[in-house]
Order: C-alpha cells, then sequence, then structure tokens
C-alpha cells in the first residue's frame, strides 16, 4: 500500500492536537471514514485520529518526497519506542 500525505490547511476547532501548514501522513479508512467526511491522521505518536477532510489538500507532495518523509516517520517511531 502507498504512504499517502496530506497538508493541513485549516486546524480550527483541533487547534491543540493539529497543526495549520503542516504534511501528515494519513492511515487507511475505516468503513463509514469518507462517507461522514473525515480523513485518518497519523500524529507524531504513531496514533490516527479522524479529522474533517475538508482541513486537507491530499497528496500534496511527490513520491521522492513521500518517500524521505515515510523514513523520518519511521525512524521516529523507532526512537519512540526505545525510549
Amino acid at each position: 500500500m502507498k504512504t499517502e500525505y496530506v497538508l493541513c490547511i485549516k486546524n480550527e476547532g483541533y487547534a491543540a492536537s493539529l497543526e495549520a501548514f503542516k504534511i501528515y501522513r494519513t492511515a487507511p479508512a475505516i468503513a463509514g471514514d469518507h462517507a461522514r467526511g473525515m480523513t485518518r491522521i497519523i500524529d507524531e505518536s504513531g496514533e490516527d485520529y479522524l479529522y474533517p477532510s475538508k482541513y486537507f489538500i491530499p497528496n500534496p507532495v511527490k513520491d521522492q518526497v513521500g518517500k524521505i518523509l515515510a523514513g523520518k516517520f519511521r525512524s521516529a517511531a523507532r526512537q519512540k519506542i526505545a525510549a
């Protein structure tokens, strides 16, 4: 499965947990997510949370940049687990 990324363009109501103009990795949708207009985002802890899809622009990065970002997420997750 290809890793997908989104650019957050709005964080109204989620300022404590969602940073505007930050690129986030998405998690696979669970039945009903898209129908409800929600996108599943993976945060720095590795957990996924639902946010309104209208708060994001999908696929803001090219494949090469996406691969670099995916490596950074995996590295950060391994460091957090090792701590």
